[in-house]
This record gives structure tokens, C-alpha cells and sequence, in this order.
């Protein structure tokens, strides 16, 4: 460019040489001399400004761009279901008999243990029942006693001690059958728990089925949910599983407790399960959980951004950097891809140790390009 217009200055004098003074020419002259310096600090301006704006340039260093050194890491492909906590000791308390709520012995929130008095139920007519079986029961054991006596002296008959022996054995069973009845009549905690709902009064009338009181151990909890059917080879248990409750923003890692062996035909789904060991009473029967079930693991496995890997028609591809004496130089390096994650991919061949993948910026490069990071 500085060529042509140092001829068009040339042309330019000569042209005026050809007429008019010599003062003229000295002025003509000293006019185009202050326009070159001014065109040439223009053009100096222009192209440092189009070296910067374009990096393809032979006058810049090469393309931006970021990479990525591979290097062996655990790579995890995880199955998300939705969940809820359930119970493994979540118990409706009933009566065993048909009677009167006499006495509710306990209120929400309280703590149990197994085989605490709960509430209880009339039991006037069965006590009833029972002082008269005693009575008779207390008459036939001072006969049988006086007959066995007798028996053993050889006086008597073996019918009469034989009889008095039946009799006593039978109102001694019907002793111990009162008795049960009487038990029926008091409400007792099946386990150890936390009262959660009481839904009885004194006063009020019961039959066996009804649910009375609620008793629910908080600390015997377990998530459960459903997986599909195609993943039954994968999913076993002690896989490890990541479980989230929303409601809480809270998560832990821990282990699949049990994946079920059969399936179920209406939603084609088999259940799984993971034993929740906490003994703050945080968790909550029915309380929504997310879990993220591992189905595939490589412990040593090379990971890339998914969006890293470019198809052509001879497969998938990365770019990475190779020096080249004193330059970084982009390569085309043809891979295999495994399973997919999370936006990370596995690369199962095609990479090696220490390679150096473009992550950034490979949409602008093509094979041979000068890159720098």
C-alpha cells in the first residue's frame, strides 16, 4: 500500500512540474509530504487494528482456546426416581375386643415402649366373670386336694379324685381364658415409638378394627421407590445411591438396602429400598425423596464435556493440542464414547494420559490451526 502511494505522490510532483513557478511547486510538494505522514499513521492505525480483531491472522499468535488435561477419574452413570420414606415400624393400634374407652393414657408426641398401657376399656363384666370362675375354681381345688388325699390313703373311689381333678383343670383353663379377655380390654403399644395420632376418647365406643392410636418408631425409617423394568440387570443391591429430600435440602450418600425381584405387571416397575440410620428424628414418614441410583461405574475412566465431541463421517472426534517446535498446533483425534452423564461423557479409547483436549473455542478450530491458551 506504501508502494502505490508514494507513485501517486511521484505522479503527482512530476504533474506539477510541468507548469507554474517554482514557489508553487515547493508549496505543492510540502503539502503532499504533511498527507503521506498523515495517510500513513492511518494506515500504521488500520492494520494493528485489524490484527487484533482477527486471530486467523498471520500478523496474531494463534486461536483462543482452553483445554483439558485427561486423566484417569471415577466416571458414575446414575438412574433419578422419585421416593418417600415409609416406615418399618409404622403401626394403627386397635382394640381387641368390642367395648367403652374408659381412659386414654397417652397424648400425640409422647414416646412408647412395647407393651406400655395406652388406653383401656370397661371391663366391669368381665371382672365380674372372673371373680365368679375364682370362686368356683378356689371350691373345686380344696375337693381336688381332699380326694387326692384320700386317693393316696387308698380311701375313696378313683372316679370320685379323677372327677375332682377334671373339674379343677377345667375352671383353671377358664381362669386363664378370662383373663385374656381382661387383657383384651387394655390398649397396649406393639412397639417402641412416638405416639403420632390418638383417635379415640373416654366414652367412646370401639370394636375390633378400628384404628385407636397411631405409633410410629422414628428412628426404623427407609426410603422406597420404583425403577423400570430395564434396568434390573444393572441395579442391585449395595449400589450406591444418592438420596435428596427436597423439603429439607439435605443428602447423603449411603448404599441400596434391597432391589426387588419381581415385577410388578401393571407399571412394569420393581421396587428398591435404602435403610435410613438416624437417630435425630429429622426424616418423616411419607416425605417426598429423590434418589440417584449408580447403575454404571468405571473407577478409571477419561472424562470430557459431551459438547467437546464433534461427529464427521468417519465417527466421533476431539481436537487436541500438539507442540510443534515453538507452536501449539490444533489435531483432530478420532474417539469412542461410553456413557453420558450430566453433560460429561466417558472416553472408553482414542485418548491417552497427559493429552490436552480444546474445550473451548473448537467450534472456530479446524486441523493444522495455531491455537494458544
Amino acid at each position: 500500500m506504501n508502494k502505490y502511494l508514494v507513485l501517486l505522490i511521484s505522479v503527482t510532483i512530476l504533474h506539477s512540474c510541468s507548469g507554474g513557478g517554482s514557489s508553487d511547486k515547493v508549496a505543492q510538494l510540502n503539502e503532499l509530504k504533511k498527507q503521506q505522514s498523515s495517510l500513513k499513521e492511518q494506515i500504521a492505525r488500520l492494520e494493528a487494528e485489524i490484527a487484533a480483531a482477527d486471530t486467523s491472522s498471520s500478523t496474531g499468535k494463534g486461536k483462543l482456546i482452553a483445554t483439558t488435561t485427561i486423566s484417569p477419574s471415577k466416571f458414575n452413570h446414575y438412574v433419578s426416581i422419585q421416593g418417600r420414606v415409609e416406615g418399618d415400624e409404622d403401626v394403627m393400634v386397635g382394640a381387641e375386643t368390642m367395648g367403652t374407652v374408659t381412659s386414654v393414657l397417652v397424648k400425640a408426641g409422647d414416646l412408647v415402649s412395647k407393651g406400655q398401657l395406652l388406653a383401656t376399656l370397661d371391663d366391669k363384666i368381665i371382672r365380674q366373670a372372673m371373680d365368679e370362675v375364682q370362686t368356683q375354681l378356689d371350691l373345686a381345688t380344696q375337693v381336688y386336694n381332699r380326694q387326692k388325699n384320700l386317693w393316696d390313703q387308698q380311701i375313696g373311689s378313683e372316679i370320685q379324685y379323677l372327677q375332682a381333678k377334671t373339674t379343677k383343670d377345667a375352671l383353671e383353663k377358664r381362669v386363664a381364658a378370662t383373663r385374656e379377655q381382661l387383657d383384651m380390654t387394655k390398649i397396649k403399644s406393639p412397639i417402641n415409638g412416638t405416639i403420632d395420632q390418638v383417635m379415640i376418647k373416654a366414652g367412646q365406643a370401639i370394636a375390633p378394627g378400628m384404628p385407636a392410636l397411631r405409633v410410629v418408631n422414628l428412628q426404623s425409617l427407609k426410603v422406597v421407590g420404583e425403577v423400570a423394568e430395564s434396568y434390573l440387570s444393572t441395579i442391585k443391591s449395595n449400589n450406591e445411591v444418592v438420596v435428596s429430600f427436597p423439603d429439607l435440602s439435605k443428602e447423603l450418600t449411603t448404599k441400596l438396602t434391597y432391589a426387588g425381584k419381581v415385577i410388578n405387571r401393571l407399571n412394569r416397575t420393581f421396587n428398591v429400598e435404602v435403610i435410613l440410620k438416624d437417630n435425630t428424628g429429622t426424616y418423616r414418614p411419607n416425605m417426598v425423596a429423590v434418589l440417584k441410583i449408580v447403575d454404571y461405574s468405571s473407577p478409571n475412566a477419561f472424562i470430557i464435556p459431551i459438547a467437546a465431541v464433534q461427529k464427521s463421517g468417519e465417527g466421533e472426534f476431539v481436537y487436541i493440542v500438539e507442540v510443534v517446535g515453538k507452536s501449539a498446533i490444533a489435531k483432530r483425534r478420532m474417539v469412542n464414547i461410553g456413557m453420558n452423564y450430566n453433560g460429561q461423557t466417558e472416553i472408553t479409547s482414542g485418548l491417552q494420559e497427559g493429552d490436552q483436549v480444546i474445550t473451548t473455542g473448537y467450534q472456530s478450530v479446524i486441523e493444522g490451526d495455531i491455537v494458544q491458551q
